[in-house]
């Protein structure tokens, strides 16, 4: 088996090559939704297929395209990765912490990770966004799995106790007021869940739920980056509000929220 980490370092020094940007300073995982608001930040000064990197999978997911966009913004190198991958899409949890870790070895300190959830709370409506205090993960797996990391990197049993970092939290609240925080449950999917499950993740203490985001973060912070979360509230849960779920809700979340998801990118990609 290929080691995951001296993977992540080819794929660096080859996004290096072709981004022609030799440090990164903030990476930005768009989730589904926010590519549209993404526009919002510039013209890129580069798009790399990821399908040119090593070791990268290639999305299947409608709204993740598989690129990695760079562009400055307020003086610093940010890299927007628009192809997250998935467990269920037949991915390893290897797999899908890859792009997260190539772009933390390509020299990025910070990782925002974005994504589109689902809400159980009536308080918290659909075009919300949330910034994500903590995590629930109910994937049933782990990035750090599997052989130890080799010398050089931190001991995978890593602490998660400010895994969403407070300082950047606090940052957020100070730069754009009145946005609310929530607790989020990552699970496998790609189904949605049940009315039973949706009541059993609330009485843990979760307040929106997806099928992302939880094991990007723990490879994140096990490599010493801070970790902001972002979640567009596209939908409320199965059995909190009448009607289907579906994926082009999702989608059509993001799209009609797509200016205010740019603005509140620009805002805070200029103060992390």
């Amino acid at each position: 088996m290929t080691n995951p980490y001296e993977l992540a370092d080819v794929a660096a020094q080859q996004l290096r090559e072709r981004s022609g940007v030799d440090h990164y300073d903030v990476a930005v995982v768009l989730g589904s939704g926010w590519k549209e608001g993404a526009a919002a930040l510039g013209a890129p000064s580069s798009e790399v297929a990821t399908s040119t990197l090593s070791g990268f999978a290639a999305p299947s997911v409608a709204g993740h395209l598989g690129q990695i966009l760079s562009l400055e913004v307020a003086g610093r190198h940010v890299a927007l990765l628009a192809g997250r991958v998935h467990l269920y899409e037949g991915h390893s949890a290897s797999e899908v912490v890859h792009p997260v870790r190539t772009l933390i070895k390509a020299g990025a300190k910070t990782v925002v990770l974005t994504n589109a959830c689902g809400g159980l709370l009536l308080s918290i409506p659909p075009g919300n966004v949330v910034v994500i205090r903590d995590q629930i993960n109910l994937t049933a797996t782990s990035p750090l799995e599997g052989p130890p990391p080799p010398e050089g990197v931190s001991a995978r049993f890593v602490d998660l106790s400010d895994l969403y970092s407070a300082r950047l939290r606090h940052v957020v609240h100070e730069t754009v007021p009145g946005l609310n925080e929530a607790v989020y449950v990552g699970v496998r999917g790609p189904h949605y869940e049940t009315p039973a499950e949706i009541e059993m993740v609330r009485t843990m203490g979760a307040t929106v739920v997806g099928m992302s985001t939880v094991l990007e973060s723990i490879a994140a912070r096990h490599l010493g980056a801070e970790v902001l979360g972002l979640g567009l509230v596209s939908n409320f849960a199965a059995g909190v509000a009448t009607g289907a779920l579906s994926h082009a809700e999702v989608l059509e979340a993001g799209q009609s929220a797509a200016t205010s998801l740019g603005d509140l990118l620009a805002t805070l990609l200029a103060v992390l």
